[in-house]
């Protein structure tokens, strides 16, 4: 790139001191685009550099209070992640999913497969806040409802994590929602307690209890990862004081369906008027913006 560059820098000269050169002209035009575009894919890597960024990743959505406006908030948001997966070709698979008894998802976690996805949406994590008129409120108030969601890194195949078999309970049980006769007569659904530290992780979409089983390892073994990493930071914390302080809301961002239409990340103080877009899974404005954003480069 200083090479190319310098190049560029020497053709400007001459374009400066000579007669028009048409042909001088568009390569210098073509140089300038090509290494404009190489400096964003170079930073766009070194943004993307930390220790599991390049890793695929395990998404968890769960509503807050509200009942079934919060369950069919997490809906929506499942939505908006797997639209924007499929524009990005990444493959994505259904670990566990909990229908709501209205309407809606009580919960529900899926992986995502492919190069950088945890270095993307791990500037997803956090409380998601929705402000609409209700479809569910007869007088159609406005209503605000939260959800929950949590992206970890899928690192089963990277690193050693030593689960002893006394420190696991492993509870089977029928699948629950819709699936036919399976759901209702066999004991696919599997639930791993993790007792030292009270991580729960259940999967219940696969027809296979070995393969239930396989899943729900796969997803503590990340969440008990991610725990012992943001130990070290908690630890780190402490040695630095408020130099390592970074105080985000408890809301990282809010969609605001009304009394006007805006989305704004409260982090990066991003916001994208056309919500429409961002929630057919256009979110890669509010992930640059964040990656980008000298907090999260600290």
């Amino acid at each position: 790139m200083t090479k190319e560059l310098a190049d560029l820098q020497a053709a400007a000269e001459l374009l400066d001191d000579a007669e028009p050169d048409p042909e001088l002209q568009r390569d210098f035009k073509h140089g300038s685009a090509q290494l404009s575009k190489e400096i964003d894919d170079f930073e766009f890597r070194f943004m993307l550099s930390g220790p599991n960024d390049r890793d695929s990743a395990i998404v968890s959505i769960h509503p807050g209070a509200g009942g079934t406006e919060s369950q069919d908030w997490v809906e929506m948001l499942f939505r908006m992640y797997t639209r924007w997966a499929e524009n990005h070709k990444f493959k994505i698979s259904l670990l566990d999913f909990q229908s709501g008894e209205e309407a809606g998802i009580k919960s529900v976690t899926f992986s995502l497969d492919g190069d950088y996805v945890y270095g993307l949406l791990r500037s997803e994590r956090g409380v998601h806040r929705l402000v609409r008129i209700s479809p569910f409120d007869a007088n159609k108030r406005r209503h605000t409802s939260f959800a929950s969601v949590d992206v970890i890194p899928d690192i089963e195949d990277e690193i050693e994590i030593e689960i002893k078999d006394d420190d696991l309970k492993i509870d089977v049980f029928r699948a629950s929602g819709a699936g036919g006769q399976h759901v209702n007569k066999t004991e696919s659904a599997v639930r791993f307690t993790h007792l030292p530290t009270g991580i729960v992780v259940q999967c219940q979409e696969d027809r296979s209890q070995i393969k239930n089983r396989a899943n729900a390892l796969k997803v503590l073994k990340a969440r008990l990862y991610m725990r012992a990493q943001e130990e070290q930071a908690a630890k780190t914390k402490q040695l630095y004081g408020e130099k390592m302080d970074i105080a985000f809301g408890s809301q990282i961002r809010s969609y605001v369906f009304q009394p006007y239409c805006l989305i704004k990340d409260h982090r990066t103080d991003k916001e994208i008027g056309d919500v429409q877009r961002v929630m057919d899974g256009d979110i890669d404005p509010f992930i640059e913006a964040y990656l980008k954003h000298p907090s999260t480069t600290a």
